[in-house]
């Protein structure tokens, strides 16, 4: 058992004073279920089964034709931070046929990444549209993907059409920092937002 698992005998101060439920969205194939493997300190739960022909015509598989699974449900993953604040992540499924479940897996949300790959921005503008219209507070996170040209913020913002105070990050999210980051900057985003 990992020792981080929650333990009701804990002393109080073991415990998290605070638990933010957090959203991971985007397009399929841009990253989502490496950013919550990459941060969960526990060993995320994954819901992914291998595409198979009867996903052909259905899913579209530009500009990932190498990706060999797919999220089907959704990817779950946990993170604590020194001074109580604990995040639980929900990976949300990327395909247009899986949509169906992201009001149930959104219900109760303090905020979300709207991950992207810059070579298919479009498959993104849906992920965009669902947080804008729930007012859930979300952060656009640009993953780094090797060979792809780079972008700035400014220059993702202006494409996607994100109101100024969207805020916009690079990262890598096959790395622990990178991706740790995005959650700091969408929790920093999601108190503004809250007390605004």
């Amino acid at each position: 058992m990992n020792s981080a698992a929650y333990d009701p005998t804990a002393p109080a101060e073991d415990l998290p004073a605070h638990t933010l439920k957090i959203l991971v969205a985007g397009g399929f194939g841009v990253g989502k279920t490496t950013l919550v493997g990459a941060v969960s300190e526990i060993r995320p739960l994954r819901t992914e089964e291998v595409l198979t022909d009867a996903s052909v015509g259905v899913d579209d598989l530009g500009g990932v034709e190498r990706k060999t699974t797919t999220t089907v449900a959704m990817d779950f993953g946990r993170l604590t931070f020194t001074g109580g604040v604990r995040l639980y992540l929900f990976g949300t499924p990327g395909q247009e046929r899986f949509w169906f479940m992201w009001d149930q897996i959104a219900y109760g949300a303090v905020g979300a990444i709207v991950l992207v790959d810059t070579r298919r921005l479009p498959t993104s503008f849906a992920s965009i549209d669902f947080f804008e219209n729930r007012g859930i507070p979300f952060v656009v996170a640009a993953n780094v993907f090797d060979g792809a040209r780079r972008y700035t913020p400014e220059e993702i913002a202006d494409a996607l059409d994100l109101d100024p105070d969207v805020p916009v990050v690079l990262c890598d999210v096959r790395h622990y920092d990178s991706a740790k980051n995005v959650l700091i900057r969408l929790v920093e985003h999601a108190l503004q937002s809250a007390t605004a």
